[in-house]
């Protein structure tokens, strides 16, 4: 077997695999040529990059929100995306009153998603579990680091406390709580920034896929060889 993350090779493992090689998954995202400056300051900027469904739990960053609200931080959050609970989390926006705090693009081209993950102080995920995470790294590309619960996946793309930042629990309190102790640390910030991003640059294709293919050609060459 062939998976993205240690995550995902442990419950492999647990499940009676005994074969499981991990190879990261690649990213087509180009990385910034050079990190322009981006001072930790209001309003700060979250995004969430992910298709809007149950699994995502894309209502915890939004309830992130409007806790940071309510402890005095001008906090927007922009969501990227679609899906089956669009409708829901456009209802708790309201009910909450944060319709000018938070935005809803629908699917951008790649472009402007690089430009938004590019503006934004942090990408924000939820996710019950990911597989890995690439739309971690592909903020990272544009310099943004991650800040994500503690799931499968979650804590491979991003590297507590190096590459960004692992909530202690899976609450839109722990989310807001990280998010409130990083904008108290602009050193640390810039420090994860700058970490991101170096990171990003070893994970194109172009880079992932040396490894993959010849741990494929070994394979191949053994089964022929019998």
């Amino acid at each position: 077997f062939w998976t993205p993350s240690d995550s995902t090779k442990k419950t492999l493992l647990q499940n009676g695999v005994k074969n499981v090689h991990v190879f990261p998954n690649g990213t087509d995202a180009t990385p910034l040529a050079e990190l322009e400056p981006k001072p930790i300051d209001s309003p700060l900027r979250l995004v969430a990059v992910s298709r809007l469904a149950p699994n995502k739990r894309v209502e915890h960053a939004i309830r992130a929100v409007n806790i940071l609200r309510q402890r005095g931080t001008d906090a927007r959050l922009t969501m990227w995306g679609t899906g089956e609970v669009e409708k829901n989390v456009r209802r708790l926006t309201g009910e909450l009153c944060l319709a000018e705090h938070i935005e809803f693009t629908g699917r951008l081209d790649e472009l402007k998603k690089d430009d938004c993950l590019r503006r934004a102080h942090f990408l924000v995920h939820t996710s019950v579990r990911e597989g890995w995470g690439l739309n971690v790294i592909e903020a990272n590309a544009m310099g943004t680091p991650a800040i994500v619960y503690p799931v499968g996946g979650l804590v491979d793309s991003t590297l507590h406390d190096e590459t960004g930042l692992v909530t202690r629990n899976e609450t839109p309190e722990a989310l807001a709580n990280a998010i409130l102790e990083i904008t108290q640390s602009p050193e640390k910030y810039a420090r994860l920034r700058v970490n991101a991003w170096n990171r990003a640059k070893k994970l194109p294709w172009s880079e992932v896929l040396g490894p993959a293919c010849d741990w494929l050609e070994s394979l191949a060459a053994r089964k022929i060889s019998k």
